[in-house]
């Protein structure tokens, strides 16, 4: 099954776009910080945030599908800044 939420991730035309966003994200999570918000619980919103509007745009089952994947990338590192061990 092809999942659209997968092949907008992948999209490699869009791989600008969401290092721009990123940038957005990443000035908010500092801001946040910076007003006195625990960064767990600023990272936790924006997680939920996050589910909420890619279900909103694709579908519960879409974005369940793309959770999914979600352990074995982070194992991966595919989230972690720092190099690993």
């Amino acid at each position: 099954m092809n999942d659209p939420i997968l092949m907008s991730i992948e999209d490699p035309d869009s791989a600008e776009t969401r290092r721009e966003a990123l940038g957005y994200v990443t000035e908010a999570f500092a801001e946040a910080i910076l007003a006195g918000i625990e960064s767990d619980s600023f990272a936790h919103a924006a997680l939920f945030a996050a589910f909420q509007e890619l279900v909103l745009t694709y579908g519960e089952d879409h974005v369940a599908s793309f959770a999914r994947s979600l352990p074995d990338r982070i194992i991966a590192g595919e989230f972690s800044l720092a190099s690993r061990h």
